[in-house]
């Protein structure tokens, strides 16, 4: 019993305060990503499959002439489906239904208009999604975390002046609590041929966050 009393008159209870660090940067986009898709229709399959080769390769072509590399070009869904109409609660067939989508990267996002309307002139009949991206986004995640460093120094500091604390310059824990790099996500519809379908990039916002454990 006398051993325990001295122990916790020499080692006394750590005294600590736990903030919350929080930084952020706003990016501009470096590159675009966007899904094209090819659907069409027929009653023998072999003839909607080669409608569908026949215009997602003009699609490729016209991509390829605006100086986009073939290996920005990807293929990403390529599906054949029966359809049915149903009429009277009867199941009729209707034919086929062929969609191939392509996944393309556009590294200049000011022409990303420009490949969304080339590619309908030439016969893509669905945009599926537009996603606004960076290439390396670690560097801004390396600013973001010093901000967030200093944002979690600055509270302990404001906490321990309010409350005329000693507090110890040194923190004795930081923890990372890492989040992902967001993807800006855009919609559009499909273009009329005389006009140029206007995308706005906008940006993208980095986050870091971090806990932090000062002795007082």
């Amino acid at each position: 019993m006398y051993y325990q009393t001295m122990r916790g008159q020499l080692f006394p209870p750590l005294r600590v305060i736990t903030v919350r660090g929080d930084g952020e940067i706003s990016v501009q986009p470096n590159y675009v990503q966007i899904q094209i898709e090819v659907s069409t229709e027929g009653k023998d399959v072999r003839g909607a499959q080669q409608e569908n080769a026949d215009i997602m390769n003009r699609v490729i072509q016209s991509l390829l002439q605006l100086n986009i590399p073939r290996e920005d070009i990807q293929t990403a869904a390529f599906n054949v489906l029966p359809q049915y109409d149903y009429v009277e609660g009867r199941q009729i067939f209707r034919g086929y239904e062929v969609t191939n989508a392509l996944t393309v990267k556009v590294r200049d996002t000011s022409k990303i208009g420009s490949v969304i309307d080339t590619a309908i002139q030439n016969g893509a009949n669905r945009i599926s999604g537009i996603q606004f991206k960076i290439e390396n986004a670690d560097p801004y995640y390396q600013q973001a975390l010093r901000l967030a460093l200093k944002n979690a120094q600055t509270k302990a500091k404001t906490i321990a002046e309010t409350m005329k604390l000693a507090l110890h310059p040194q923190p004795i824990e930081v923890v990372e609590e890492r989040e992902t790099v967001p993807i800006l996500y855009k919609s559009v519809a499909m273009a009329n041929q005389t006009f140029s379908t206007p995308i706005e990039q906008g940006q993208i916002t980095i986050n870091a966050t971090v806990r932090v454990k000062y002795q007082y």
